[in-house]
């Protein structure tokens, strides 16, 4: 993340990131566990449709049952994925309160598409073994199911301000275009650069710098900050200091700006806030939203294309693989490296999973093209109902 930026003379029509991670103020709901349940949801519909309308083998009353055994296999893969692609640590780190052990602690964020992707697969080869149904035809069908989790998860991560794009280029600094995006957080980089490595985690100082940020909690209108006020920021200061056994270092400019935005419902209420904020800021590229719009209405139309007519099972599933990699590869041209991921032929990693994904579905294609199976589904075919296997 850049340092902050001076104040800036030009129109600024950039927009500038205020939202709220809860649904409800007070209430720990988060639109991020939001999206996974609705994304379920919708998966459990879309698949009653498809088997419904004779598109598939499966008979509808598995339908709850199936999409029960791909939330097992996406919470799981998804979880183990993030720990042994990004964060091996997680394995062997535990702590005081629930659920002790972090690798459990979802709460907390931590989860990779590439492992819930690979739980699916699982899940669905498993199912599908046990109910007598093809599972690379219960996997096609599963393709189209995933698609509202898939983009409404992206939109989680932008309402929770997480996996930042990268900086514009500085041309765009003074007059940053209206799609871009500022994030107040960016503020706390100065506190975060000012702290001295090695005398916490990365996940304390995190939990440190949000413990100490939401303790600030602004009663005077902008522009009237009170003394009281300041000192009360100061002391925090001051604690965190003695925490860490070393200097923070924050001048008073920059001590003001804290203050100011230290309240999420602060800087949410106050134009003035956010005025005398987003000048300071770098211009990112909002590329959750990329991803939203890849992972959902760009690979839908996709699939919909190639799935016009009946295919052998495996077909839809390899598309889908080759359409996400691709998609995936250009995406992350605008996203932040993972912090503390080293990059491998200048690729991050989400890239070189997402080659490996392009890979299988290349192989994927020859494999079951060339297989004796019948072609099922269509959806403009004239006799799309098939009879359903027994389970």
């Amino acid at each position: 993340m850049s340092s902050l930026r001076f104040p800036l003379l030009l129109a600024d029509s950039s927009y500038l990131h205020t939202l709220s991670p809860f649904v409800i103020d007070g209430l720990p709901v988060r639109w991020y566990g939001l999206s996974y349940a609705v994304g379920f949801l919708f998966a459990w519909w879309i698949m009653c449709l498809i088997t419904k309308r004779g598109w598939s083998l499966l008979k509808p009353q598995l339908t709850g049952d199936l999409i029960f055994a791909v939330v097992i296999g996406v919470l799981l893969g998804g979880r183990l994925g993030f720990a042994l692609f990004y964060n091996r640590a997680l394995f062997i780190q535990f702590s005081p309160s629930f659920p002790w052990w972090d690798l459990l602690a979802i709460n907390k964020g931590g989860m990779s598409s590439h492992g819930g992707l690979i739980g699916v697969m699982i899940a669905v080869w498993w199912f599908g073994r046990k109910h007598n149904v093809p599972p690379l035809h219960i996997m096609d069908m599963g393709t189209l199911a995933t698609l509202p989790g898939l983009f409404l998860g992206r939109i989680a991560n932008f309402i929770n301000a997480e996996l930042w794009g990268k900086a514009l280029p500085e041309a765009q600094q003074a007059n940053p275009p209206w799609w871009s995006v500022k994030y107040p957080a960016q503020v706390l980089d100065r506190w975060y650069s000012a702290i001295e490595p090695g005398t916490m985690t990365p996940r304390q100082y995190a939990d440190k710098i949000a413990e100490v940020a939401h303790d600030f909690h602004i009663t005077a209108p902008p522009g009237e900050l009170t003394d009281k006020v300041v000192e009360a920021a100061q002391a925090k200061i001051s604690i965190l200091e003695q925490q860490l056994g070393s200097t923070v270092g924050l001048d008073q400019h920059f001590l003001d700006r804290l203050v100011l935005i230290a309240s999420d419902t602060d800087y949410q209420k106050h134009a003035e806030v956010a005025n005398t904020l987003k000048p300071l800021l770098t211009a990112y590229y909002p590329s959750q939203l990329f991803q939203a719009i890849s992972d959902g209405p760009a690979l839908a139309l996709l699939l919909i294309l190639v799935w016009l007519k009946p295919r052998k099972p495996g077909i839809l599933a390899s598309w889908w693989l080759i359409g996400y990699g691709s998609f995936r590869i250009i995406t992350e041209l605008f996203r932040q490296p993972d912090t503390g991921v080293v990059l491998i032929a200048g690729l991050q990693r989400g890239q070189l999973l997402s080659a490996l994904m392009i890979a299988v579905g290349l192989a994927g294609l020859v494999v079951c093209s060339r297989s004796d199976q019948p072609k099922l589904g269509g959806l403009f075919a004239r006799r799309p109902a098939n009879p359903p296997a027994t389970p």
